[in-house]
């Protein structure tokens, strides 16, 4: 299954999802109008009793209540969608900041990027492997210091604001092969659109369950002012007591369906998820291992904060008891998982050992450097071609894995650590932009200083023998790993912090392509990053983006080639990958495919479904491959388009 494929996938999965949720709602709106007939006919029943009538109607209505009131019932279900939609509103709002609010509201620590603790340390550089390899923006990384079970999860509502947490116990348990099969778990997540899923369960499970929340409260503090009360306030105490129960059994009724639901839409992502990892990594001992410890330590993968119990479908083993026999259950059980993975799993898990003796590892066996335990050939970049390039999107392999770990081996330590700064982070992806002229360069220094101080040009002057170092295929890749603490920065550093960029960029009265990747994906996944709500599908129609997707190809076609008969060239190559509106693309000329309108462009583009990305990313990648060749540029120029439409690229290398 490719990128596009696995989002179309959870798409489906969510209308599934608002499907069975309606389900449950009716439900919920039936409960409570049942309940609200129950209760007038016991208030009419009691009020008869002190004043008898002899009203024919009102014997009538004695002899039981009418099974439909339109008039009882109108209010009852307005009532309820009310409830449940704000509170679900509410949710996904609180949500809707990113990832980083789910991992902080359940005890999560954000692990500094500097940290010399050696397991911390080891994990920063697993997931730094997997960006690299997965071609998306490096994940913040948390982890749950008060939780010593073996669990992870990530959360997000895209690929720019996603986040990977792990429990105390996952750092200090396992090894890395095992701590890379549960992090390439959490990555399929990520790359399969599951995470979006996640938290629309979440808000919907709420506003299912706060009607049920607000019984309960209604009848908790009558209870106690039940005490206080005085004996003529008895009937009064006991009717507001009575509404409480039964918006408690309503609300916890559709809550009992409503977990049913997230259950079993849980359930068969997780064995997805575990093929995703063994694929990934190659390393199927890896997963296995892990899951064999949770099976094998006493704690396993429970939680012991209840603030996670709202998000248990997320994390990578189920964290809590599964009530109602197994219906509740947001995993498959162990020993499942892991016959999926290995068949001759004779169903013995993991014995610990007394005493764990860590003060002997060396830091090479506890992965400390990248690929610590295993050193992977560097792998030769082969000819890549068009459809590989596409096919790569969203893909990990133990391919793209090896060379992200021989990459982040061969960067410089001085810039690894800058990555991690949010100041020298900055200034590092100055110095990615300084030209090798003299004159330019030193023009460009200035623009720094006046830009971001003379601290800053202190700096760059300390990162430039590193930044000297680098190879053309380090600097995307390099600047992935910068985006962490680059979101650091307070909204008012942001606008001067782009503003010196583009300075440097037109330094030269020219936009270089690798120049336009960097600010691109900067721009764009910053800003998605800040508001992942705005990563939106709005477009599905071809004929809606005729004009950006033209504009797109002119300026690619004019990027990759130097003549006006080979950019028309390969603009036709490319247009006649889009053969439903191929007859409509027209070559513009360069001056109409200056970088703002490029940039108008992408954005409205990054609005649309997936079969269009998917088509326009072949087109492109057809277009700068029309001379037989792609070259390191023009596969910037790729990784830049795929970034602003919010589809992950590999490395060239990997591609």
């Amino acid at each position: 299954m490719d990128f596009f494929e696995a989002q179309v996938h959870a798409k489906q999965r969510t209308s599934r999802l608002v499907g069975l949720f309606a389900v449950a709602v009716a439900g919920t709106i039936a409960a409570s109008y049942f309940a609200s007939l129950f209760l007038l006919a016991q208030l009419s029943g009691r009020s008869r009793r002190h004043h008898p009538s002899d009203d024919p109607a009102a014997a009538a209505a004695a002899a039981g209540p009418r099974l439909w009131q339109p008039q009882i019932f109108f209010p009852v279900a307005l009532g309820t969608l009310a409830v449940v939609g704000l509170a679900s509103l509410f949710k996904w709002r609180e949500f809707s900041v990113g990832g980083s609010a789910v991992a902080e509201s359940v005890g999560g620590r954000r692990i500094d990027p500097h940290t010399l603790e050696l397991k911390e340390r080891r994990l920063l550089n697993v997931v730094e492997e997997m960006s690299i390899a997965s071609g998306i923006p490096m994940p913040t990384v948390y982890v749950l210091d008060e939780e010593p079970s073996l669990n992870a999860f990530a959360a997000g509502l895209t690929t720019s604001d996603a986040v990977v947490a792990v429990t105390r116990g996952t750092l200090e348990k396992l090894t890395r092969d095992e701590l890379q099969g549960v992090i390439g778990h959490e990555f399929s997540h990520i790359l399969n659109g599951d995470m979006r899923l996640n938290l629309r369960l979440s808000a919907l499970i709420f506003g299912i369950l706060v009607i049920g929340l607000a019984g309960r409260g209604i009848l908790w503090a009558t209870l106690r002012g039940r005490v206080r009360s005085d004996k003529n306030s008895g009937g009064a105490v006991i009717a507001i007591a009575a509404v409480g129960l039964a918006l408690l059994l309503v609300g916890y009724v559709g809550y009992f369906f409503g977990r049913l639901i997230q259950a079993a839409v849980s359930r068969q992502r997780e064995f997805l998820a575990d093929a995703s990892a063994v694929q990934f990594t190659r390393n199927p001992a890896g997963l296995t291992g892990a899951l064999r410890k949770i099976g094998g330590f006493a704690l396993g993968s429970s939680l012991a904060s209840n603030k996670s119990a709202a998000i248990g479908h997320f994390f990578f083993a189920q964290g809590f008891a599964s009530s109602f026999g197994g219906l509740w259950a947001t995993h498959p059980p162990l020993d499942q998982r892991i016959r999926a993975i290995d068949p001759q799993f004779d169903g013995r898990m993991y014995d610990p050992p007394e005493v764990v003796d860590v003060a002997r590892e060396s830091f090479a066996t506890a992965g400390f450097a990248p690929g610590a335990l295993r050193q992977p050939p560097l792998i030769p970049a082969a000819p890549p071609t068009p459809a590989a390039f596409v096919a790569s999107i969203g893909v990990l392999s133990p391919e793209t894995i090896a060379h992200a770990e021989s990459l982040l081996a061969s960067v410089p330590a001085r810039l690894r650590a800058a990555v991690r700064s949010p100041t020298e982070a900055g200034v590092m992806v100055y110095g990615l932009l300084l030209d090798s002229q003299p004159a330019l360069r030193e023009r460009q220094r200035a623009l720094v200083a006046s830009g971001a101080g003379p601290a800053a040009l202190g700096t760059l002057d300390e990162l430039d023998p590193a930044l000297r170092q680098l190879g053309p295929e380090h600097r995307l890749p390099l600047l992935q790993l910068t985006l962490p603490a680059l979101r650091q920065l307070p909204p008012a550093a942001l606008p001067p912090f782009l503003g010196t960029l583009d300075e440097l960029v037109h330094a030269d009265g020219r936009v270089s392509t690798f120049e336009f990747a960097l600010l691109k994906l900067l721009t764009r996944t910053l800003a998605l990053g800040r508001t992942p709500q705005a990563g939106v599908v709005q477009v599905y129609s071809f004929n809606a983006v005729v004009a950006e997707i033209s504009l797109v190809l002119s300026a690619l076609a004019h990027a990759a080639s130097n003549d006006g008969m080979g950019a028309a060239g390969a603009f036709a190559a490319g247009a006649a990958q889009l053969k439903l509106i191929a007859g409509q693309l027209v070559l513009l000329p360069p001056a109409d495919c200056d970088l703002g309108r490029l940039d108008a462009a992408l954005d409205k583009l990054a609005s649309a479904s997936g079969p269009i990305k998917q088509r326009l990313l072949l087109a492109c990648a057809h277009l700068v491959g029309a001379d037989g060749r792609i070259l390191v540029a023009e596969a910037e120029l790729l990784r830049a388009v795929a970034a602003a439409l919010d589809c992950p690229m590999p490395p060239l290398a990997a591609a």
